[in-house]
């Protein structure tokens, strides 16, 4: 057996691992609801109708106390001197051609607290809507250990398979659906693995997904934020066409069998995706490299939202 493949004409974006997503904020971190829109928890019916093993039941935690206002005052001030004394540091080190220091991911700031604070849903569906149908396999909670999920994203559709044995090879289709099925993707970004999607569908009804890990720039979320403009050699000018072929001759470990990949970003720029020859691998998917191109067929620097 063979990693899935698209079918002729249809063009590869980005294939990735993905589950359900876990909440970030201390009330509700590491656990995950599935509720209809009357935020009602789902998971008998899913259990009973839609045959998914039994999963965990979680409580969310209770909020902090709120710190007085002087309290407040005295942290943001100590706080303030800390951050000019990092910022001077770093400075310094730069100087010196060294690094500065380093510090862990900060999620940020929750954007809708009513999904992100007080209740983490990872499904919103009535019933009969198409969120219900999505595999049980993507929760990490029920599916056995050794088992692995990946997102595909086409130009034509969006394709959830799943794998034992960390062995893509042994691909087997859970789920699929058209793009046109799918109203928008919303980035997320109060997450501890760097981003988030919120896949809204036509219906009305919408799931959260994530890598398992922390991605800078995850291939998925990257192809489905944005409606997909493919951009063929046929049609670029002499100068763009020169720069991607150049570029792609440039990959060393790039695949010949597949070509490059160019698609219109939201800054009006091209991104140029060249496969590697690596294996398709159980914990990052399909491997590539890729660069920025302005309009003129010259490297383009990168613009917010384009990755």
């Amino acid at each position: 057996m063979a990693p899935w493949q698209p079918a002729p004409g249809e063009t590869l974006l980005a294939r990735d691992a993905v589950e359900f997503a876990s909440g970030t904020a201390p009330t509700v971190s590491g656990m995950r609801w599935f509720r209809d829109t009357e935020r009602k928890d789902i998971q008998n019916e899913l259990t009973a109708q839609a045959g998914w093993p039994e999963g965990p039941s979680y409580t969310p935690a209770p909020p902090p106390p709120r710190r007085s206002a002087a309290r407040k005052a005295g942290r943001f001030g100590l706080g303030a001197l800390v951050a000019v004394v990092m910022i001077a540091l770093g400075v310094l080190l730069d100087g010196l051609g060294g690094a500065g220091p380093s510090s862990s991911k900060d999620p940020g700031r929750p954007r809708d607290p009513e999904n992100e604070v007080d209740d983490f849903p990872v499904m919103w569906s009535a019933p009969g809507s198409l969120a219900r149908t999505l595999p049980w396999q993507l929760d990490p909670a029920r599916r056995p250990a050794d088992y692995r999920t990946h997102c595909v994203v086409t130009d034509r559709r969006v394709v959830i398979v799943g794998f034992p044995d960390d062995n893509p090879g042994k691909d087997e289709v859970l789920w699929e659906i058209d793009r046109q099925r799918i109203a928008r993707v919303e980035r997320m970004k109060y997450s501890e693995v760097w981003g988030e999607a919120k896949i809204c569908f036509a219906d009305g009804s919408w799931c959260r997904l994530a890598p398992p890990s922390e991605r800078y720039g995850w291939t998925v979320l990257r192809h489905l934020a944005h409606p997909t403009e493919l951009m063929p050699l046929a049609g670029m000018t002499p100068r763009q066409r020169k720069y991607v072929e150049r570029y792609a001759a440039s990959v060393t470990d790039r695949d010949p069998a597949v070509a490059p990949v160019v698609t219109r970003r939201p800054s009006d720029r091209f991104l140029i995706e060249v496969t590697k020859t690596a294996p398709v691998r159980a914990k990052y998917g399909i491997e590539k490299s890729h660069q920025h191109m302005s309009k003129r067929g010259r490297r383009g620097a990168i613009r917010q939202g384009d990755l």
